[in-house]
């Protein structure tokens, strides 16, 4: 079996958890709302935020996660391992944008740093792997 950088691993895992812990909490949701499927016509409701945050976490934790663990594989250099960490940071940002901002409908500087953060430490990503192989 490769050997994988235990930061490329730790980085993975902390992607699948947030993926997983907020997708626990919109079912958790879901039954005290007892809205087993939808979201209400408020925009700005608790479960239409959470179900936000855990979608736009299921659009980009997984492809991160991929590349951490494929760069953990092939030495990562200290870029590389910088890009994960903050590629991290950044989903964990955004989603904390999410769930903290009182309504959607504006912008938030926490959701924009996050998602920021994921672009950049994401297209870092990409572009470390390709030119590590």
């Amino acid at each position: 079996m490769p050997s994988i950088h235990p930061l490329a691993v730790a980085c993975a895992c902390a992607l699948g958890l947030l993926l997983f812990g907020l997708g626990t909490a919109v079912s958790l949701a879901r039954i005290r709302s007892q809205r087993l499927i939808g979201v209400s016509d408020d925009p700005d409701a608790w479960l239409n935020r959470l179900v936000r945050a855990h979608g736009n976490t299921a659009e980009y934790a997984p492809m991160l996660a991929l590349l951490c663990l494929a760069l953990g594989m092939l030495a990562p250099s200290t870029p590389a391992l910088v890009a994960m960490v903050l590629a991290t940071l950044a989903r964990v940002l955004f989603a904390v944008g999410m769930l903290t901002a009182t309504t959607l409908s504006r912008p938030n500087p926490i959701r924009f740093a996050g998602a920021l953060g994921t672009y950049v430490a994401g297209v870092a990503l990409v572009v470390l792997l390709a030119l590590a192989v």
